[in-house]
């Protein structure tokens, strides 16, 4: 199965709220999930947040959240790789089966369908 994971705790210093910042028409975080929906390679698109608002505003997208983020990772220090292995961990108990996963940022306005599905094509020939 593969797996869009989506980091976006609520504590952000630098731009406050800046994963439901409204730019350009829309919050942030909703360019992620329509072009990780629109790349059509996945088999879930999920939010790993511990807040109440990204979470409500991810799922009007149409992200999942089958799992709430732990305070433990959700803090100024924290990595991604930590907060990932946690999404798959916590998607592999619902018996999920991960077997490939897209760590996609929440602040990527200009992302694009086209280059998520040809990254999966580059993974997919090798050598990458």
């Amino acid at each position: 199965m593969r797996l869009a994971v989506i980091p976006a705790r609520g504590g952000s210093k630098r731009i406050p709220r800046k994963n439901i910042k409204v730019f350009a028409g829309k919050p942030m975080i909703v360019y992620a999930i329509d072009a990780a929906r629109r790349a059509g390679v996945f088999d879930h698109i999920v939010v790993s947040t511990d807040d109440d608002e990204i979470a409500a505003t991810a799922r009007q997208a149409g992200a999942e959240l089958p799992f709430v983020r732990p305070a433990e990772l959700a803090d100024d220090h924290t990595p991604t790789v930590p907060v990932i292995a946690h999404a798959i961990e916590a998607c592999d108990a619902l018996g999920w089966l991960v077997e490939q996963v897209c760590c996609i940022y929440p602040g990527v306005p200009l992302i694009r369908a086209d280059d998520i599905a040809q990254a999966l094509a580059v993974l997919e020939q090798g050598g990458a």
